[in-house]
């Protein structure tokens, strides 16, 4: 598989001590996913505002669309990144990791800026065109996760490859953060220089018609982050384990990496590279024997983690009023609400989902993947039944607090767990020609679970209530930490060493 000249290089990224490439890499892969989770969260800031500017019937409840809508405005951009991962995954295995990952952040750009601009003023034109730009927006958002972890993953030293990765998927936290800020300043903003009565003052007048632009500022200014990363994306060069082990070319590896890190890596040029009998692909026996049940795993664990992740995420704002941490709709103007709901979630994100991506990253690469998985899904099961079992007892007056901490515990475990975790292992475990393809498959199963988060939770409140569906979402955890005892470990080893390249490499030497 593998020749001597390629092995050579691999090693010497393998030792590289950790550099400043290692964190413009993290930087400019993590922009990216800074600006997926702003996209991706950021809807949930603004639904209840589109509810009152488009969905106003004259009724009682401000700000609530009708069910299929509010699916299609949080479901759709799931439906796209579903179909990125997949694509993406497999043309970053066929065409290089680099080349394709310009296309994935120009298109994020283009959706997001389009995606605040709607044809005409009629409810169904503007749901409409939101759908289908924030579908396209999640296209380029699903690329950038093979992308994103593969190229970190074959960037950096073994020593700190996890924290490495993490630190990427960690940038996901300061987006949330970020939506939430955007939210916070442009609804003060609007509300300094429009104010508005309450609705059960005045139903009509509580919406502002300047209220419009407040969702599309909030929509489009995803753009920024993703346009200021562009540059940096096209000056960096392939991955060396691309070049070396997919491309057959060890000079040009040794070359590349010696332009961006301090690591001199002597090749001889060697006409006659040895191709070994073992470039078996993804839909053959061999794969199955090998990564099959690796593949089995890494996908079921993302897919039961996404369900309660996403659910809790998208609907934190129902959770909130619920339980009266937030007031209720007629209590507010459409920008106060915007406020509220941008507040609470800014504040969840900073005391749980923020510190509990670091902790993965300072923690993973001494406890290993496995146990923060094993853990993260165990406290979050733990956590959900403890809000679901006294139900009750968390919804009368002066236990909200009590919630609140619990449910932030939730968010904690599932960033210092299972969230970050999933990422991470799908780039270390399989072969270097198949790796961004299986990430992207264990990616998608994730986000069919994000889906059945999104769409199931929505349906299920209604029919079944908060204290069931919480229930629900302990079960997905627990059977979460049932599945991951079948993913391995990969702390402190090589990628060649994890995904078997090596002992290919060992075998055709023999031969």
């Amino acid at each position: 598989m593998a020749n001597k000249e390629q092995l050579k290089v691999l090693n010497a990224l393998d030792v590289a001590k950790t550099q400043m490439y290692h964190f413009t890499a993290i930087v400019i892969a993590g922009m990216g996913f800074f600006t997926d989770s702003y996209d991706l969260f950021c809807i949930s800031l603004v639904t209840k505002l589109l509810g009152r500017i488009y969905y106003y019937d004259g009724g009682n409840s401000p700000g609530s669309l009708p069910q299929n809508v509010s699916a299609a405005i949080n479901g759709v951009a799931f439906c796209g990144t579903l179909a990125g991962q997949l694509f993406f995954g497999w043309l970053g295995d066929k065409m290089g990791r680099k080349r394709v990952y310009g296309m994935t952040l120009m298109l994020m750009v283009i959706a997001s800026l389009a995606s605040g601009l709607s044809l005409g003023k009629d409810p169904k034109a503007v749901v409409s065109t939101l759908c289908f730009f924030r579908f396209w927006l999640g296209f380029g958002i699903g690329g950038d996760y093979p992308l994103s972890a593969t190229i970190m993953s074959e960037y950096a030293n073994k020593k700190t490859r996890g924290a490495f990765i993490a630190a990427v998927f960690a940038m996901q936290g300061f987006g949330i953060l970020a939506g939430g800020a955007v939210g916070i300043i442009v609804s003060s903003a609007f509300k300094a220089f429009f104010p508005a009565p309450a609705f059960h003052d005045n139903p009509v007048l509580s919406t502002v018609p300047q209220a419009d632009y407040v969702w599309r500022i909030v929509l489009m200014f995803g753009a920024i982050p993703a346009a200021l990363t562009y540059y940096w994306r096209m000056k960096m060069p392939e991955t060396a384990r691309y070049t070396a082990l997919v491309a057959k070319n060890a000079q040009q590896a040794a070359a590349d990496m010696s332009k961006v890190m301090q690591v001199v890596i002597e090749t001889e040029v060697d006409q006659n590279q040895r191709q070994g009998g073992n470039e078996f692909g993804l839909f053959t026996e061999s794969f199955v024997r090998r990564h099959g049940l690796h593949l089995f795993a890494t996908a079921i664990t993302w897919f039961l983690l996404d369900i309660a992740y996403y659910s809790q995420n998208l609907f934190q704002k129902d959770v909130f009023s619920a339980i009266g941490w937030i007031p209720e709709a007629k209590t507010m103007s459409a920008l106060e609400e915007v406020y509220k709901i941008a507040r609470a979630q800014t504040l969840i994100a900073l005391c749980s989902t923020v510190p509990g991506y670091w902790f993965t990253v300072a923690f993973i690469d001494r406890i290993g993947r496995f146990t923060i998985q094993l853990m993260g899904f165990f406290f979050m099961t733990v956590f959900m039944f403890a809000l679901a079992i006294p139900y009750h007892h968390w919804t009368l007056s002066g236990n909200q607090i009590g919630f609140v901490v619990m449910y932030s515990l939730t968010f904690f475990f599932a960033n210092f767990g299972p969230n970050a975790t999933t990422f991470v292992v799908p780039a270390e475990i399989f072969p270097a020609r198949l790796r961004s393809t299986c990430h992207g498959i264990s990616a998608a199963a994730g986000k069919v679970g994000a889906m059945v988060g999104a769409f199931g939770f929505l349906y299920a409140q209604n029919s079944i209530g908060l204290r069931m569906v919480l229930l629900l979402l302990g079960g997905a955890n627990f059977l979460g930490m049932l599945f991951t005892l079948l993913v391995p470990e990969s702390k402190g080893k090589s990628l060649e060493e994890i995904s078997g390249e090596a002992d290919e490499e060992a075998n055709t030497n023999r031969v």
